[in-house]
């Protein structure tokens, strides 16, 4: 029995836009389990209250993009998150790396490491954030706003 090479190019067609919609599905699945987690809110909210962070990426506005998934700071287990969360602003942008780990008899979760890392260089510690006017007299050392 032979079988058109019509219908194997259809096949094949078929085959291809069902997978690469199947993938595409699964991609946003993925993401979107990451940005309503509470690891992840929880360390957004910590950048946004942080002036200095703020001020250094030149937000609002503050632009959050997508984890990378196939990047090994991205690890998640039931008891602790690390992720690292690509964002911008109008003056630049950097990656927030995080660490939360979940209460065991609460089962929340709660952030022990948020750090985010300008593309610049800079690095601020947004758990033990610099005051906004030491950053003014030290502006261009990498190590100014270190803790």
């Amino acid at each position: 029995m032979r079988v058109s090479t019509s219908k194997l190019q259809q096949l094949t067609i078929f085959t291809t836009v069902l997978t690469g919609g199947g993938i595409g599905t699964m991609y946003y699945l993925l993401q979107k389990n990451f940005t309503e987690s509470d690891y992840h809110r929880l360390a957004l909210q910590k950048l946004e209250a942080c002036p200095v962070a703020m001020e250094s990426l030149g937000a609002p506005p503050l632009k959050i993009h997508n984890i990378h998934l196939t990047d090994r700071n991205n690890r998640v287990d039931p008891h602790s998150a690390w992720i690292k969360i690509p964002v911008t602003g109008s003056k630049t942008g950097g990656y927030l790396y995080t660490s939360s780990i979940r209460d065991p008899n609460t089962n929340s979760w709660s952030l022990k490491q948020a750090v985010l890392m300008l593309r610049e260089g800079q690095t601020i510690n947004l758990l033990n954030p610099p005051p906004p006017a030491a950053t003014e007299h030290t502006e261009g050392l990498n190590t100014a706003c270190c803790h």
